[in-house]
């Protein structure tokens, strides 16, 4: 077999989320979703009000925001990533946000005074969601990041999207990002693949009858993700006829585990964590939440999605100031309406008067919001080098051991 075998998997792949996390000090917030809620859950975070409970992101950092494919080859800006979605704290969303803009901004070398900036930024297009009597969906108008990837995402077509993840042999290469099933997994995915509702679910994408037969043409274990890299993931190419024509989609299976964010009180309703994370995309990404199913796998908690070409993941390498403020107002947009949608008028007058509290005169943001961010970055960045030391020093030695000595 090609890649360790099932029961090897979770080591390799958890030593490969460290690495991956060594990359940046941006990396590293992204795959340490578990130690912010650590964080969250000590005495200091006891400024953080108590907003209204309502579905929540959970993880909700630059990368797990960008383009979603919508109908008729089009795409809005959702949250795409709901792997740790919970009715919660809507709170915790903005403050994970400001942290992950404000490492972002320190990656790309821009001052102090430009992370206080932008924190009133996304603050203000949070708040900019509550104005009106209901929530607006009109597009406002893009940052340079995000209208670059949203050009791209609109050109992509469907042989692209093939030919980047799987390339032009129609079959899922077998490699560093893909490694062999077991008989068992692969049989397993096929008669997951040939139910009804994910007949329905591909077919219903493409306009198609939802009776047309499908067929699992490969299968293979994607390795694939940051925070959840070490879970079970399978990317499943798939077939439909239409005439004489032969149609392929590929089909992302990702296990659903128990989340790390935390509950809003009474009310965990004990759902299967794959049914969790379809809930919550419904309601926080209606585009996303409408081409996903809840299912099970070999005693595993799944969620199946089709991959569009208009699904782009949103990299930040480097930005100058003036980009990240506009970005970062159109993100606290974006997550904004997400709350606002499940909030009532009661709640939604009560959650802005909150966060229009607790003001200084340096900055136009909730000053709960900018000690938790300060704590934060300080903690975050005390425990990036040690992991630094702890897992690509190691590596490196590992690699170049004279190398490494030299240095």
């Amino acid at each position: 077999m090609t890649g360790p075998i099932p029961s090897q998997r979770s080591a390799t792949l958890n030593a490969k989320r460290e690495l991956k996390m060594a990359r940046s000090a941006h990396a590293f917030v992204r795959g340490s979703t578990s130690q912010f809620y650590k964080w969250l859950a000590s005495p200091q975070t006891t400024s953080i009000p108590q907003g209204p409970p309502v579905w929540i992101c959970g993880d909700c950092h630059i990368g797990n925001l960008g383009p979603i494919g919508h109908h008729d080859s089009t795409a809005v800006v959702e949250m795409r990533d709901l792997d740790q979605t919970v009715i919660g704290n809507p709170a915790h969303d903005l403050v994970r946000l400001a942290l992950s803009l404000a490492m972002a901004a320190r990656s790309s070398d821009l001052p102090g005074v430009t992370t206080a900036r932008l924190t009133e930024d996304l603050v203000a297009g949070y708040e900019a969601a509550f104005e009106g009597e209901a929530v607006s969906e009109e597009i406002d108008e893009l940052p340079p990041p995000i209208r670059l990837v949203m050009k791209r995402a609109v050109k992509r077509t469907s042989k692209r999207l093939l030919d980047e993840r799987i390339g032009a042999r129609k079959r899922i290469p077998i490699g560093k990002r893909f490694w062999e099933l077991s008989d068992e997994e692969r049989d397993a995915v096929k008669r997951l693949v040939e139910q009804e509702p994910i007949r329905g679910l591909i077919t219903a994408l493409e306009g198609n009858d939802a009776q047309r037969p499908i067929t699992l043409v490969d299968a293979a274990f994607w390795v694939k993700g940051c925070s959840s890299l070490g879970l079970w993931r399978v990317a499943a190419l798939v077939e439909y006829r239409e005439k004489k024509q032969r149609t392929l989609a590929l089909l992302d299976i990702k296990q659903a585990v128990e989340a790390v964010a935390p509950w809003a009180a009474d009310t965990n309703t004990g759902l299967a964590p794959g049914m969790r994370v379809l809930q919550g995309a419904k309601r926080l990404a209606p585009a996303l939440g409408s081409r996903m199913l809840a299912g099970a796998i070999l005693d595993r908690s799944v969620f199946i999605r089709e991959l569009l070409p208009q699904d782009l993941k949103l990299e930040l390498d480097h930005v100058d100031a003036e980009e990240a403020r506009r970005l970062a107002y159109y993100l606290g947009t974006v997550v904004g309406r997400a709350h606002r949608r499940q909030m009532d008028s009661e709640a939604t007058r009560a959650w802005t008067a909150e966060l229009a509290s607790h003001r200084t005169k340096n900055l136009d943001a909730p000053s709960w919001l900018w000690q938790a961010l300060v704590e934060l970055v300080a903690l975050h960045e005390h425990a990036y080098l040690e992991h630094c030391r702890r897992y690509a020093m190691a590596a490196a030695r590992q690699a170049e051991p004279h190398q490494a000595e030299e240095l």
